[in-house]
């Protein structure tokens, strides 16, 4: 079982990596975000050059980042899949030059075993996966095997058809219902609890309301604390919505809906803006005292 620990009136959460176990510095995980795709819906998060991209993240440990997450493969509504050449070609000479200047713990957003492997084998630590291990179980023995932590993710669909399906007979009962189903598929493949991290996925396959609905019930997808959960609002649509701005102008939106996600029981923050959001985790961590 995930194991927290008390501070104030939140839980801080542990992750058991392969070698180490982590605390967060602030109370809840940051994950700053790296894309080495030319087409992330946030033109700030684009690093395809790998000296870029690890300045990038060097900054972004040092402005407070517990976790940084690579990604060759832009999963925006409407985006298509990249082939498993094409996201280590993208991402491997960028997690190399990572790994030249900090061991910050590293998880890749990849449905592939191929590719999570090459990366693992350079260094990573996390498989961050938006299909919840149902495009390739490969990926969850490997998992078990090599013992590391798995982000399982809820959408519905493909990213070029996710936004056409959006229909619940209730959003958070039914993506709990989803997760019990794959996390008993990881159990099967001896994936062990403390190993789980659960992502109900903001703006895959939901509207407005429900990305509000969801953050709302945060706490419900830890399954009673067993699993931290992960929220990645950040500069999002339905950020937009609510503020009438381009991705460019959704700082000041992201940090209010991620505040308020870790009020309601966020355990990992997936942000572009690192330096921001360890201000006002601080600021929370400050009014607990």
């Amino acid at each position: 079982m995930c194991k927290f620990r008390y501070t104030g009136n939140n839980l801080t959460p542990q992750i058991n990596l392969s070698g180490r176990t982590i605390l967060p510095k602030n109370g809840v995980f940051v994950m700053g975000i790296i894309n080495t795709t030319p087409d992330s819906f946030f033109s700030g998060s684009r690093k395809t050059e790998p000296q870029e991209a690890a300045e990038t993240a060097l900054r972004m440990v040092q402005d407070g980042a517990d976790i940084l997450d690579l990604g060759a493969e832009s999963t925006r509504p409407g985006a298509m899949y990249v082939s498993e050449e094409e996201q280590i070609r993208r991402m491997l000479p960028v997690l190399q030059e990572i790994r030249k200047k900090t061991d910050c713990p590293v998880s890749i957003d990849t449905r592939s075993l191929k590719v999570f492997q090459t990366m693992f084998d350079n260094g990573a630590d996390i498989i961050n996966d938006i299909s919840a291990l149902e495009d390739d179980a490969g990926l969850a023995d490997f998992a078990a095997k090599e013992k590391i932590p798995v982000i399982l993710m809820h959408k519905k669909g493909n990213p070029d058809e996710m936004m056409s399906n959006l229909c619940y007979n209730n959003i958070v009962t039914d993506i709990i219902s989803y997760f019990k189903e794959r996390i008993d598929f990881a159990h099967s493949k001896g994936i062990e609890d403390s190993r789980i991290i659960i992502d109900p996925g903001i703006g895959f396959s939901k509207n407005l309301d429900q990305n509000i609905e969801i953050i709302s019930n945060t706490s419900e997808f830890s399954f009673n604390r067993t699993y931290p959960v992960l929220i990645g609002a950040s500069r999002k649509t339905c950020i937009g919505q609510l503020t009438g701005k381009p991705a460019e102008n959704r700082l000041a939106g992201t940090l209010a809906a991620h505040q308020l996600a870790v009020q309601y029981g966020a355990a990992i923050l997936r942000v572009h803006d690192v330096a921001e959001t360890a201000d006002m985790l601080k600021v929370l961590k400050g009014f607990e005292k």
